[in-house]
């Protein structure tokens, strides 16, 4: 802890520091009042998540006007202690704020966030016995709880973001737009801004570092929000994995006899989605595959948790065979073609995707198979 006075006293710094607010501001009234997607049109992101975002926001902007205000103007009657609380308020507010955002990038069910305003609990008394006492002592014991705290938020994201890769592999045939890695990104730079922000404390340089991880803060958070699909319309009530988490379906499972699910489901899928080719429908799921072929959405799931594979693993697959047998008529024909123009024709909605699941299925690139082919 240190006098941060003067740092309010240089103009250029003022000026990253208010824009850093403006920036905040900016962002919280486009994802309140802007219902279409500026950045990403053909995306719909979840509108739970530009909430969260929003309200991180407004606390981003709250929190500077605190600490201009607290350490600024001795609102406390002296530096140190309006250091402690706006420190405080954010540690309080901050944590399960970001914590809500992560979790809101997963659409498979809802997390608790009550265990993080729980563990905020002891920062906020450390923080109380440092302003009675008026000294630093304790600092490092706020630091290394603090550390350990932000370790354990990365453990349970990265379990979490495990089951809820999981899910949308059982669950969807495009995962174009879906797929939540990139949350670890956004993790690691609030953990980075977060330990920058707890174990530097002195210095124009560090106080330029953090408005410019604010900035880029915002900035990847409205990149995620834009780029992320939502997933609420696919999501049946019906639906026992689209509808519950993880735990949920894995306790129905478990109650449900082996012996009610259907034999002929291979056979349904056969002449339904293979015969019918209902494969090539973009982002089909496994709730509307389910009711396409007349069975429930647990025993065809089941089926292929025994089949050894995934439903994105399945569809993908025979999206994969119709390229394949689009490209030899196209060659026997001496027709004129493009990868991308049969890998559209196959179901894929984009290349990207064809190509990473064409590579993974076939061992080599789209380009490889087809010169191999050709000779």
């Amino acid at each position: 802890m240190y006098d941060q006075q003067q740092v309010f006293s240089d103009s250029l710094y003022l000026i990253v520091y208010g824009g850093a607010m403006i920036l905040a501001l900016i962002g919280c009234i486009y994802l309140l009042f802007r219902r279409s997607n500026a950045f990403a049109p053909e995306v719909t992101p979840p509108l739970r998540l530009r909430h969260w975002v929003a309200a991180f926001f407004v606390v981003m902007l709250l929190s500077h006007i605190s600490w201009y205000v607290f350490v600024k103007y001795g609102f406390f009657g002296d530096s140190l202690t309006g250091i402690i609380v706006a420190a405080a308020l954010d540690c309080m507010v901050l944590i399960p704020l970001i914590m809500g955002m992560l979790q809101a990038m997963l659409q498979d069910r809802r997390r608790p966030l009550w265990p993080f305003f729980l563990a905020t609990l002891p920062v906020a008394a450390f923080f109380v016995v440092i302003a009675y006492r008026h000294d630093t002592v304790l600092v490092p014991w706020v630091q290394g709880y603090f550390m350990l705290m932000t370790v354990i938020m990365f453990i349970y994201m990265a379990f979490a973001v495990r089951q809820y890769s999981l899910w949308l592999r059982n669950n969807y045939a495009d995962l174009e737009n879906k797929e939540v890695w990139q949350s670890f990104m956004v993790l690691a730079i609030c953990l980075l801004v977060l330990s920058f922000y707890i174990y530097s404390s002195s210095g124009m340089t560090y106080e330029y570092a953090v408005q410019v991880f604010d900035y880029l803060f915002i900035a990847i958070l409205l990149w995620r929000v834009e780029t992320l699909q939502t997933l609420e319309n696919n999501n049946d009530n019906d639906d026992i994995t689209g509808a519950t988490g993880l735990e949920e379906v894995m306790a129905l499972q478990s109650s449900v006899p082996q012996a009610n699910i259907p034999d002929n489901i291979g056979q349904l899928l056969e002449h339904y989605c293979e015969g019918g080719q209902l494969y090539l429908r973009q982002d089909i799921t496994l709730s509307e595959l389910s009711k396409a072929i007349g069975t429930n959405c647990y025993y065809l799931s089941q089926y292929f948790t025994r089949q050894e594979t995934t439903y994105n693993a399945y569809i993908n697959g025979l999206r994969i065979q119709h390229f394949v047998r689009l490209y030899q008529e196209a060659v026997a024909a001496d027709r004129p073609f493009t990868a991308q123009q049969l890998a559209q024709e196959s179901g894929f909605r984009s290349y990207s995707t064809f190509a990473a699941a064409f590579k993974q299925r076939m061992g080599q690139t789209v380009m490889m198979w087809m010169r191999n082919a050709a000779k």
